[in-house]
């Protein structure tokens, strides 16, 4: 079945080899691009939590104008702080998916333990417990874990993307094929 796109499957394939070359590259220094990254975050909230007091003082009359405030306010400082300091700011940002993880490892164990009658509930807990014991682990090799782990996971998803991305880009040049007539 031709579609538009299955002449431009070589354009998929070049994105997906673009986006693999550049996870390979992020893994090799998953520390520059956690710092990278960390800074980047930073920046954004430091523009958002501007944007955020200018709307507040130019809305005067606003009911939640000093909640917006207050929040810019907070924007811009942690902006701030991780622009100025992007190691801690990594390292904060480990300790939020650290605890997300052992929260969310908690919650699946609970909800495996209460579904024991259902086949395969064990893959739940399996889950869950790895959940938790990567989030322990992390906290637990802090602060080294918090210089690579961002990095990490920007390598891991460009790294994916570029897979799909060459998978797809495959598939469509299968589906353009058409086989000669005998």
């Amino acid at each position: 079945m031709e579609t538009p796109f299955t002449q431009r499957w070589g354009l998929f394939v070049g994105l997906g080899a673009i986006s693999f070359g550049l996870g390979i590259m992020a893994w090799v220094d998953a520390l520059a691009v956690s710092l990278a990254s960390t800074i980047l975050l930073g920046v954004l909230l430091f523009v958002a939590g501007t944007v955020q007091l200018v709307h507040a003082f130019v809305v005067r009359d606003w009911s939640g104008r000093f909640m917006s405030i207050l929040g810019g306010a907070l924007y811009i400082l942690a902006g701030t702080m991780m622009m100025e300091e992007p190691t801690t700011g990594s390292m904060v940002i480990t300790i939020f998916i650290s605890a997300c993880l052992v929260v969310s490892g908690i919650a699946r164990i609970v909800m495996a333990f209460q579904q024991r009658g259902l086949q395969g509930w064990w893959l739940i807990l399996l889950g869950g417990l790895i959940s938790l014991l990567v989030g322990v682990c992390l906290y637990a090799t802090l602060p080294w874990s918090g210089l690579w782990l961002i990095g990490t996971f920007v390598a891991v998803e460009l790294i994916a993307a570029g897979i799909g991305w060459i998978q797809f880009g495959l598939a469509l040049r299968q589906a353009a094929y058409i086989p000669p007539e005998n």
